[in-house]
């Protein structure tokens, strides 16, 4: 059995064993549920097209691309969505060399171009903050001529303390609101110890996007990136209020729900088709 024989049988048994339901006409209304495609990266990077057919099946209708898969031309890379009816209104890219993946992006038919992370040097000073803020109105600028908009997705270590400021909100308080929106990662506002209602709330101006993806219990928070902590699972079988977020998010416009898991004690399909059955009913 080929790779792609393996996707499909594999989305096939979960289907019949009611872990995913296809998607149906009564969902067509809802808002659209997608899915950031680092979750499945293991599998894409070997047989994209397989996957996408997979991701499509499960009932995604947005996908969120990331760096790896640049790689390919950008019109095949769309032609790919198409075939599969997938949209991908957003990506991320590097912040090393960012500015020269935008029109790249505008040609895949991206909305939205999002930083995922500074690099570390940047981490430690309030002053890496403050030139990735600079530097980011620098591409908001330059995304809005081609008719993108830049985004900065957030993990936990933007929220160590310097002071009595945080780098998260100094990115904030230094981006300009009319080029620089936010991506707000669910799961690691919770494991920084924020509360992603009450963040969503603070940023209704500027938050479009949010990550779903969810948290088990029982384990401490924290600011420092790393394998400690990373305590992911499947969306509504972890702690994280969802029924508050989505309720919240769609009081302030949120564009485009996408879940992510990082890792996983599942095979990645059966773990997609999870997040997307028990998140369905919400949206």
């Amino acid at each position: 059995m080929n790779r792609r024989e393996f996707i499909y049988s594999s989305l096939a048994a979960l289907a019949a064993s009611g872990g995913a339901k296809p998607y149906s006409a009564a969902a067509a209304s809802s808002k659209p549920i997608g899915l950031q495609m680092y979750t499945v990266r293991d599998l894409a990077e070997h047989d994209l097209d397989g996957v996408l057919s997979a991701v499509a099946k499960i009932g995604y209708k947005e996908v969120e691309l990331y760096w790896n898969l640049y790689s390919r031309p950008a019109a095949e890379l769309r032609k790919m969505l198409d075939d599969h009816g997938l949209r991908a209104p957003s990506g991320h890219i590097d912040y090393n060399g960012f500015d020269t993946k935008l029109d790249y992006a505008r040609t895949v038919g991206f909305q939205y171009v999002v930083c995922p992370m500074l690099p570390q040097e940047m981490w430690s000073s309030l002053d890496g903050y403050k030139r990735a803020a600079q530097q980011f109105n620098v591409w908001g600028e330059m995304a809005k001529k081609l008719g993108l908009r830049f985004a900065f997705h957030n993990h936990n270590y933007e929220f160590q303390r310097f002071g009595d400021t945080t780098g998260f909100a100094q990115i904030v308080k230094d981006t300009d609101p009319q080029l620089v929106w936010l991506e707000l990662d669910c799961y690691w506002l919770t494991q920084a110890g924020r509360d992603p209602v009450e963040m969503l709330k603070r940023h209704a101006g500027r938050a479009r996007m949010i990550h779903i993806k969810d948290r088990k219990p029982g384990f401490p928070t924290s600011q420092e990136l790393g394998p400690a902590a990373e305590h992911f699972t499947e969306v509504g079988t972890g702690t994280i209020n969802w029924k508050a977020v989505i309720t919240t998010a769609n009081q302030i416009g949120i564009e485009h729900f996408f879940v992510e898991q990082d890792s996983m004690e599942r095979p990645p399909l059966e773990s997609i088709a999870i997040s997307f059955k028990n998140l369905r009913p919400m949206l």
